[in-house]
């Protein structure tokens, strides 16, 4: 069981990114998969979760901002991040199937 982030990099204030979470050994249409995040120094942050019925959730922080979406036949989720900020710099990690985590992927916002 494992999941493995992608998408990640250095995107100017304004900007967008999609992240991608692709996972094996379970179903991600199955098992809810949440989206948290880790700036230098700070601890984990909960950014969205998409529920097993495609119900969704997402932090004050991202709301109206960032769109967490799956692919169930590609088993993989993505993370739409639109209006980028600086405070939104951090490593991202996808969890799934509980609290399997994969190694993260860093986004930088940065002009």
């Amino acid at each position: 069981v494992q999941v493995v982030e992608s998408g990640g990099g250095l995107v100017q204030p304004g900007g967008s990114l999609t992240l991608s979470c692709a996972a094996s050994g379970f179903t991600v249409s199955s098992s809810a998969v949440t989206w948290a995040r880790q700036a230098p120094g700070k601890g984990l942050d909960w950014v969205s979760a998409i529920y097993n019925d495609g119900a969704t959730w997402y932090s004050d922080s991202v709301k109206g901002r960032f769109t967490i979406s799956r692919d169930n036949a590609k088993n993989t989720v993505y993370l739409q991040m639109d209006i980028l900020k600086p405070e939104d710099t951090a490593v991202y990690y996808c969890y799934g199937a509980g609290s399997v985590r994969g190694q993260g992927t860093q986004v930088t916002v940065s002009s």
